[in-house]
């Protein structure tokens, strides 16, 4: 008996909210002992009427769609690695850093390096001065044209040595590649070097793509170049991608096919974000309503046909959003007249005039 007049004064204060918590306490009483409630202040003609605004509930057709879960990524993204080994001598950049393409990442210990080449500049200009003395004798036809050969072919090693130094020496300083955001540190001023190591991770947020895996039963309904709606918890609003690319191999452990969206610079929009991509695979029939047709109490979504110049309550069960409108799945009919502004101040029974 006690858990019945609570779900009635629960109801009750849901339905009636401008009640007071004695009044639907009382009314509880009264409906559980059998006798008639006292109507509410609405249905007494006590309450003034509301000035409010109407629209008809419609029946509309909308695209059904499936949801592929996708993730935001950057089109042009990078893993910069050393290209040699040597000891991290300094590394200027932090996370979030924007850095231009030739801007230094990490700086390597060479001293082997420039030793390397300043050897290898030593034995050129001795090769350079032994080239000289036998090209001399060669015109003066006082050595043979073998070891003038031989000599040639030396100070052109050489030369190649040298480049070569100068080439390694040039990789001791690791540059970014192209314009973009740090966007991971993969190492520290200290640590060890090593090719194909990852120093850090570097990515332009210019240009974004969507990537995701589309199931091979509905990948027919995805063509290159088509526009899609794509759906981002972080944001209040779609975003249109456009095909960029489809896979033409699957995954055979999950039967789907990796398919790319190009999307536009987006307030908001950022890589690695999780998102929805809304796939069209066909048409649907539903009544829909605008949104700020629907008050919630609670745990209830209520809302107010006008019937009669009176606002009456009605509670409803509601489903996707489309745009400005919501999708009604239960508790109201097409054609009903409901209440789109100045609902939330309503009480059922309430007088209104339409403005």
């Amino acid at each position: 008996m006690k858990k019945s007049m609570q779900s009635q004064t629960v109801l009750s204060s849901a339905l009636w909210p401008g009640l007071p918590a004695t009044g639907i306490l009382a009314a509880a009483l009264l409906a559980g002992c059998g006798k008639p409630a006292h109507p509410p202040a609405a249905e007494r003609g006590d309450l003034p009427a509301a000035p409010v605004q109407v629209q008809k509930v419609e029946s509309k057709s909308r695209p059904h769609t499936e949801e592929v879960v996708g993730t935001v990524r950057a089109k042009v993204r990078s893993t910069v690695a050393a290209k040699l080994s040597g000891r991290i001598q300094d590394m200027p950049v932090v996370l979030g850093q924007r850095v231009m393409a030739g801007d230094l990442i990490a700086r390597l210990d060479a001293a082997e390096i420039k030793a390397r080449l300043e050897q290898a500049e030593a034995a050129l200009e001795q090769a350079e001065r032994d080239w000289k003395r036998i090209a001399a004798l060669f015109e003066q036809q006082a050595t043979t044209r073998a070891e003038y050969d031989a000599t040639d072919a030396r100070r052109r090693m050489a030369a190649a040595a040298v480049a070569e130094a100068r080439a390694t020496l040039a990789h001791a300083e690791v540059v970014a590649p192209f314009e973009g955001l740090i966007t991971r540190k993969w190492a520290e001023a200290g640590d060890l070097a090593q090719p194909g190591k990852p120093l850090v991770d570097l990515e332009n947020p210019a240009a974004l793509q969507v990537e995701a895996d589309v199931p091979e039963a509905i990948l027919a309904r995805v063509q290159a170049g088509a526009s899609l709606s794509i759906r981002v918890d972080a944001l209040n609003h779609e975003v249109r991608g456009t095909v960029a690319e489809i896979a033409p191999a699957g995954d055979p452990a999950s039967r789907s096919f990796r398919v790319k969206l190009d999307v536009p610079a987006t307030p908001g929009l950022m890589a690695g974000q999780f998102c929805r991509l809304l796939l069209p695979v066909g048409e649907v029939q539903s009544l829909r309503t605008p949104a700020s047709a629907i008050v919630r109490r609670g745990q209830l979504e209520i809302a107010f046909v006008v019937a009669d110049q009176r606002a009456v309550l009605h509670l409803v069960k509601t489903g996707n959003r489309v745009g400005d409108e919501i999708e009604i799945l239960s508790g109201l009919n097409s054609g009903d007249t409901v209440v789109v502004d100045g609902a939330e101040r309503l009480v059922d029974g309430q007088p209104v005039v339409v403005k």
